[in-house]
């Protein structure tokens, strides 16, 4: 007999935080409501949805260029990470040589880093991607340097024990081992990405055309406009969340049929 659709387990895990949203939401609605509460200290979910619907041109655009530097930073630390990962597989010495310097990045504030790289690099907008790929990189690194490294031993032996080649070993022993690694870095690093891309556009201000959500949020603080900064942040709390949902469901595609961690 077929389930009704509600007692599918995929669709009662979401609507379980779907129902909560909604409840949180009604709260926060009526109680504001009862309280008279001041729009300028906190706006109600109606005065932030119409934030939305009236700035909408404003709100999109500027979430255009902040999706814009978080995706070319995500494709950057992806690629350069796992470059480095596959050379730190490769020498122990090499790994131990550069790691600590990877960590000093990671460690470092971007807040910090982030004036430095906009002087050094006069394009604004490439500015904000190294700086976010600085912020996005160290996951992807660490994640996939793990995976490669953590492969089982009997089986590494057996290969060598065939003379297979170190390519052969990385290609078909190494990288299917280090793909949940990989893709739980990707799922790390896409909100980082996101979070670097705001952080650096905070730093560096910039307004006019190139103006990202950060800027709005700054400037909505400025002008007291709290429905219109409270919808700049909900943009950005979706898009990570968006973000987060991709890498979980190109990681489901790539280990469903064969990795446990899917299967459960």
């Amino acid at each position: 007999m077929v389930k009704p659709l509600i007692e599918h387990p995929q669709v009662r895990r979401l609507l379980a935080p779907l129902t909560l949203g909604v409840l949180l939401l009604l709260v926060w609605q009526i109680a504001l409501q009862q309280m008279n509460v001041p729009i300028y200290l906190i706006p109600k979910p109606s005065d932030i949805a119409h934030a939305l619907v009236a700035q909408a041109d404003l709100l999109f655009g500027s979430l255009w260029i902040t999706l814009k530097i978080t995706l070319l930073a995500f494709v950057c630390a992806v690629l350069i990470g796992t470059l480095i990962a596959f050379l730190f597989v490769q020498s122990r010495v090499i790994e131990a040589c550069f790691m600590p310097y990877a960590i000093l990045f990671q460690v470092t504030p971007i807040v910090a880093i982030a004036p430095l790289v906009i002087i050094w690099i006069h394009n604004t907008t490439l500015a904000l991607v190294v700086c976010a790929m600085l912020v996005a990189i160290f996951p992807i690194l660490t994640n996939t340097t793990l995976g490669l490294r953590s492969v089982n031993a009997g089986l590494l032996h057996l290969f060598q024990i065939n003379k297979a080649s170190r390519w052969q070993v990385l290609l078909k022993l190494r990288v299917p081992n280090a793909l949940p690694y990989f893709f739980g870095g990707l799922r790390i690093s896409s909100g980082l990405a996101l979070i670097g891309a705001v952080v650096s556009e905070f730093v560096a201000g910039t307004g006019g055309s190139s103006a990202g959500l950060a800027y709005q949020i700054l400037q909505a603080g400025f002008q007291l406009d709290l429905p219109l900064m409270f919808a700049a942040l909900f943009l950005i709390t979706c898009t990570g969340l968006i973000l987060f949902m991709l890498m979980s469901l190109l990681s489901r595609i790539f280990l469903n049929k064969w990795h446990e961690s899917e299967q459960v």
